[in-house]
């Protein structure tokens, strides 16, 4: 009795304090709700609701091009308390459809960083601090990624809640389009002997720094450019780039893969490009019940036999008993904590790809040497 007493009186003084501050909450598409204070903008947002367990590296997340369409809740406790330097981002603006967080901070620790509230309000992020992020993530996991709305326009919440009914699920939306570049661009060593044709599904700036750090010239291309035009830039190889949404939908992306794969250039995809390169080899992908999103994410090499900690970022999958049935492809890596697919040989061809992103580096470098294979392959 005393227990489901205490426990009325915590509910009872959190409506109690919610209703004296800016109100904000958190809308699931089940109805379930959770309150919290606006610390943003005013308005709504609506999006699929994910977490991500990383401790640090929050700028590098929330401008991540594969976040479109999501709004993040982070697990660590506190957010923006070493600010933000622009040199860190991974595209020129903010990608994430709202934020969610325990404890919001506008304190910078660092010299020469910006205040992430103002970085925040310039790019119209509604955000929400204050909310029981652990109680939230619990709810997420048990019941799985789903859409979810934040607003402070607490009044309007019967709106609201007709609008998220309406909003389309991940699970066959292509996104791709919406973030990629809309004409091809070139960085790196114009003189170099490496050169690197790149479809753009959402790329990230790290992934882009790994390949001109090693001498390559790079031209980005749109996600629908098609075998021809990136071969008049006379590439020695070809990249599939991270990005948001289901890979099923991005057909012309996977016949392009197809040709690239028959004419056996040197392949490389991470992320959704990995899941590209799946799809164009028949090997199916489902969307995951609640996704990777994390900087410690346990992987095991199974050519080498070592492990490495990786960081992760994807809410769909390759399926493994399919990629187990094609006698021409090898799982070259597994996730070690569900035992998913986390990374693919093509035996026959000059391919292979990772679910993870050996790019990001959140404190070990263990997925290095994977540009540095992809590099040797190129001639």
């Amino acid at each position: 009795m005393y227990f489901h007493m205490s426990f009325f009186y915590v509910i009872l003084l959190s409506e109690m304090t919610y209703k004296k501050r800016k109100k904000g909450l958190v809308l699931l598409a089940d109805g379930t709700i959770f309150y919290g204070r606006s610390t943003g903008i005013n308005g709504t947002s609506f999006g699929e609701i994910c977490f991500n367990t990383g401790v640090t590296g929050y700028q590098e997340i929330f401008t991540d091009p594969s976040y479109f369409g999501q709004i993040m809740v982070t697990t660590t406790s506190h957010i923006g308390n070493y600010g933000i330097k622009m040199s860190e981002s991974q595209s020129n603006k903010i990608y994430i459809s709202g934020l969610i967080c325990k404890n919001f901070s506008s304190v910078n620790s660092r010299s020469n960083s910006k205040s992430i509230k103002k970085w925040f309000e310039s790019n119209k992020l509604v955000t929400l601090c204050d909310v029981d992020t652990r109680a939230l993530v619990r709810y997420i996991r048990d019941n799985g990624a789903m859409n979810a709305a934040i607003t402070t326009e607490v009044d309007k919440i019967s709106d609201i809640k007709k609008k998220l009914s309406n909003f389309p699920s991940m699970n066959g939306l292509e996104l791709a389009s919406k973030v990629s570049t809309k004409e091809p661009y070139e960085i790196g060593n114009k003189q170099s002997n490496k050169r690197l044709a790149v479809v753009d599904l959402g790329i990230k700036k790290n992934i882009l720094d790994n390949f001109v750090k090693r001498d390559m010239f790079v031209k980005v291309f749109p996600y629908n450019s098609s075998l021809g035009e990136m071969l008049k830039f006379k590439p020695n190889g070809f990249f599939l780039s991270n990005g948001p949404g289901d890979p099923e939908p991005l057909k012309t992306v996977i016949e392009t893969t197809k040709e690239i794969l028959e004419k056996n250039y040197p392949l490389f995809g991470i992320c959704l490009g990995h899941q590209v390169i799946a799809l164009a080899n028949d090997i199916k992908t489902y969307k995951m019940f609640n996704g990777h999103r994390g900087i410690n994410h346990p992987v095991l090499n199974l050519n080498t036999g070592k492990g490495e900690i990786t960081s992760q970022n994807h809410g769909f999958a390759v399926d493994y008993d399919t990629a187990v049935a094609n006698k021409s492809v090898k799982i070259s890596h597994k996730h070690l904590n569900d035992q998913t697919v986390a990374g693919l040989e093509i035996k026959s061809k000059n391919c292979f790809s990772v679910q993870y992103h050996p790019e990001a580096g959140p404190g070990p470098n263990d997925g290095n040497y994977l540009f540095d294979q992809f590099l040797s392959k190129l001639n």
